[in-house]
């Protein structure tokens, strides 16, 4: 596999083929340009210094790419110390964030999802915030909260179940 020599050419075929969509993928979890241009130079570098590692047998190049590059972002944010934090966003904010690159109806969707999520229970938003914006696995969450799994399972179910209903009507 030419990727496995690490030539230049291999490089600048991964950067120009899936640096967009890691960018996106990095972007959802921190929410800031610079700080996701930061962690995409950061995923690529240990995308790089570990492509031997990569196993096709195991999965897609892009699906490994993909875990590094929301991994690091992830890293990102806990080095920072904003895991902690909910961040609370304006509608003006949600309205920003959401519009960049995507089409009407997809924007319209996501502002209207996540003004419900932030009319939710506080312990029940930042859960779903976590998992659906934020990229975190439950078991994540409940090590990042320091709460037990079956509460962030209970919470999470409450909340779908919460969401699904105002959805409904």
């Amino acid at each position: 596999m030419l990727l496995k020599q690490q030539s230049r050419d291999a490089f600048n075929y991964l950067y120009k083929n899936y640096s967009a969509v890691l960018f996106g993928v990095i972007n959802k979890v921190v929410f800031d340009e610079e700080t996701a241009s930061d962690v995409l130079q950061e995923a690529f570098v240990k995308i790089w210094n570990n492509i031997d590692r990569y196993d096709s047998k195991k999965g897609r190049i892009y699906t490994w790419m993909i875990n590094i590059a929301r991994n690091a972002a992830i890293d990102k944010l806990r080095s920072k110390g904003e895991i902690m934090k909910s961040k609370i966003q304006t509608g003006e904010d949600i309205v920003n964030d959401v519009t960049k690159g995507q089409k009407t109806e997809q924007s319209t969707d996501t502002i209207g999802l996540r003004k419900m999520v932030s009319e939710l229970r506080p312990e029940y938003e930042v859960i779903v915030s976590m998992a659906y914006f934020k990229g975190f696995t439950l078991d994540e969450i409940s090590k990042t909260l320091n709460i037990p799994l079956g509460t962030v399972k209970t919470r999470m179910r409450s909340a779908m179940q919460q969401l699904r209903n105002e959805f409904n009507n």
